[in-house]
């Protein structure tokens, strides 16, 4: 609780606009991916690169970007000249994107975003930790024509989505791994002299991935710790001399009401103090 007081808390600080409705989690997805998931058809990490962890490694740059942002979603998107402000360290830039996002849809909340987006990046981070095991595999492979063709061939069936799909996710157990191997050796005949060879590759590459998803998201874990940490830091500093809340009251009569909170319409004044109440019970549980 503690947490997503502090989060929330943030994040209003910076966005003082008074909504209502039910958040829709689609068009918040559209919006985050246009600025984390850029490229994802190419690139399965890119989430993670993005948005999760800089151990992720660097994201592919490729014009295909400029596809994220087209289509009939724009209005929820983040337009091509606002992504070139966007900070290139991926916890800052998850941070960024929430913030205009939380402005561009409406109803939606910081918690929203933890609830339905968080897991994304992680699924994006364990694309992230398998993919550089297919790619040292695919290096591995023997040279030699029929070696070449049969580890091709086999590789692509056993991370078919029946099967046990690219991040291993449906061959955790050893008898699953098994029963699917077996079904993609029957299926690439004249394969057999290479089966031991390629089943050692790929289990070997199963067992890693599950280990790198591990690692990955422990990793994102503290990264979002520290965030989180430094976030509840500025909170505080914020609640020191009632300061968020006199801000607020601020804003809400310069944006929102009609005479400015002016002598004379002290009414507005109150409205406003009413609206702001809430920052007196946010920095209460933050001390």
């Amino acid at each position: 609780m503690r947490i997503r007081t502090f989060v929330f808390f943030n994040v209003l600080l910076a966005f003082p606009s008074f909504v209502y409705g039910a958040c829709s989690v689609a068009n918040l997805t559209r919006c985050l991916d246009s600025v984390c998931a850029i490229n994802i058809g190419a690139n399965p990490a890119a989430r993670c690169q993005y948005c999760g962890s800089a151990s992720a490694g660097e994201p592919t740059k490729s014009t295909a970007m400029k596809t994220v942002s087209a289509g009939a979603s724009a209005r929820y998107n983040i337009s091509d000249k606002e992504l070139k402000k966007a900070p290139s360290d991926p916890g800052e830039r998850y941070v960024w994107g929430t913030k205009l996002c939380l402005e561009k849809v409406s109803g939606c909340t910081p918690d929203d975003v933890e609830e339905n987006y968080d897991k994304l990046i992680e699924q994006s981070c364990t694309a992230a930790g398998i993919s550089a095991e297919m790619e040292n595999l695919a290096k591995k492979v023997n040279t030699k024509k029929n070696n070449s063709t049969c580890s091709t061939e086999i590789s692509a069936c056993i991370i078919d989505a029946k099967r046990c799909t690219a991040d291993y996710r449906n061959c955790e157990s050893d008898a699953d791994f098994d029963k699917y191997f077996s079904e993609c050796s029957i299926e690439s005949v004249g394969c057999d002299e290479f089966l031991a060879s390629i089943r050692s590759e790929l289990d070997s590459s199963r067992k890693t991935a599950f280990a790198n998803a591990s690692k990955l998201l422990n990793a994102i874990i503290e990264s979002y710790k520290s965030a989180r940490e430094q976030k509840l830091a500025n909170a505080q500093q914020s609640c020191k001399n009632n300061k968020a809340r006199l801000e607020c009251i601020e804003r809400v009569c310069a944006n929102n009401m009609r005479n400015k909170c002016a002598i004379g319409f002290e009414y507005e004044s109150t409205v406003a103090e009413q609206l702001c109440k809430f920052y007196d019970t946010a920095c209460e549980r933050l001390k």
